[in-house]
């Protein structure tokens, strides 16, 4: 694999007046862009990426960025979440517990 943590970050934007609520283009990126900038911050460049992603259909629990490997989703996220995730997941490997999306089991 060739980086360690790989965030993907909702920005989808639905038309006005959308039955569902969505994760925003202009909020979306915003994280994106906070995520961009640690990354940089901390020189991680090769081991760490995040990027913008689509819907991933959970749009009532957004903004979502999702972690992996792990694959834990992160639920109504804001750009104030951002360096908390960031400190605790993607530096020291400890998901955000308060943040977490969590799936019923099947």
């Amino acid at each position: 694999m060739k980086y360690k943590k790989h965030i993907f970050i909702c920005i989808n934007e639905r038309p006005e007046g959308a039955q569902r609520q969505c994760c925003g283009k202009e909020t979306g990126m915003a994280i994106a862009q906070r995520f961009k900038e640690l990354i940089k911050e901390y020189k991680l460049r090769m081991s760490v990426r995040a990027q913008r992603a689509s819907c991933f259909d959970i749009c009532e629990d957004g903004p979502i960025a999702v972690v992996y490997p792990e694959g834990i989703f992160y639920k109504g996220i804001s750009v104030d979440d951002v360096d908390e995730i960031f400190e605790q997941h993607i530096l020291n490997n400890r998901p955000v517990k308060r943040l977490q999306l969590t799936f019923p089991k099947k």
